[in-house]
């Protein structure tokens, strides 16, 4: 298992964020989504990686720097035939260590409240995420769940 740092040119990548918002779509009303297409993966103040096994896509993820001390994690998802194999584990780590490079203090997550979301929200809860209110550009809404580290 292998992390790199991915420009989103390589067509597995773009299938893998095409499945990601199919996804969210599935489990969220439109109003309540707020996972990044390709363009908003590929901005400035986003940092994207991708895990490989030799030339297979496992998973991806994504650290978005919000200010100089706080960062966001995007785009996490692990392709089904991986799951539960520690793909989102390693690149939730990987993330963290990231954020940490950067002296960020603060690591946080907008993720479902949806049961398609419990998962996720265990893997955070896991890695000492707490839930918190809406931080950055979010607002209340009863369909996400607002997780913050403090780094």
């Amino acid at each position: 298992m292998k992390i790199k740092l991915d420009d989103l040119t390589d067509v597995r990548t773009i299938e893998l964020i095409s499945i990601h918002l199919a996804g969210m779509t599935e489990n969220s009303p439109p109003e309540s989504i707020h996972a990044l297409n390709v363009a908003g993966l590929k901005q400035d103040d986003v940092t994207f990686y991708s895990v490989w096994e030799d030339e297979e896509i496992m998973g991806c993820g994504a650290l978005k720097e919000l200010t100089t001390k706080h960062g966001e994690v995007k785009s996490m998802r692990t392709v089904e035939k991986y799951l539960r194999k520690g793909v989102s584990k390693s690149m939730l780590q990987h993330i963290i260590n990231e954020a940490k490079m950067r002296n960020y203090t603060k690591l946080s997550l907008e993720t479902g409240a949806m049961e398609a979301f419990l998962p996720a929200r265990r893997l955070y809860e896991s890695f000492g995420f707490t839930y918190c209110e809406p931080f950055d550009k979010y607002t209340d809404d009863p369909n996400s769940r607002f997780m913050t580290l403090q780094i």
